[in-house]
């Protein structure tokens, strides 16, 4: 069995499921109808959009076990954005009624043609970042050797100002 940590955002309401949300706790019903036991789900935060989006996002995490390579995986959850109405094509970190990341995978580093694991800018996403500290905070990334609670303090210490010196 392989076990994945799975980013999971929406920012658009859904006809069935209703807000950002619902959308997400229905996303993690999904994964489980498809056979992928959701062992642990972070809260849902608010975070504010990339790019071009106005939306605010709902963003969660999940930590996924399961019989599937990260190919596999990759396809199941495309299957499931698409079930959710997402589309492949358009703008760039636009709007979306669901995303589904893989983050990292208990394999390790995974490089090929349609898939980066870890996930290539998780290092730098509190949304991504705040809700896996709930829920594996001591989970290694393989690249840098840190945990996602050592990265989630690095991102969002707050930098120190110098102070001036006495007169």
């Amino acid at each position: 069995m392989q076990r994945y940590l799975i980013a999971l955002g929406s920012n658009r309401w859904h006809h069935s499921h209703g807000r950002p949300e619902q959308v997400l706790l229905a996303a993690l019903t999904a994964l489980e109808l498809r056979g992928i036991m959701v062992k642990r789900a972070s809260p849902v935060i608010a975070s504010a959009p990339l790019g071009p989006s106005m939306r605010r996002y709902a963003n969660g995490a999940a930590v996924v076990q399961t019989k599937l390579e990260p190919e596999e995986l990759l396809d199941t959850l495309k299957d499931i954005e698409a079930a959710f109405g997402r589309r492949s094509v358009g703008q760039r970190w636009a709007s979306r009624v669901l995303d589904l990341d893989i983050v990292l995978w208990s394999g390790g580093v995974l490089c090929s043609d349609t898939l980066i694991i870890p996930h290539p800018a998780f290092r730098s996403r509190t949304f991504v970042l705040t809700p896996a500290l709930t829920i594996v905070p001591a989970w290694r990334d393989p690249i840098s050797g840190l945990s996602v609670r050592q990265l989630a303090f690095r991102l969002t210490k707050r930098l120190t100002r110098p102070r001036p010196l006495p007169r």
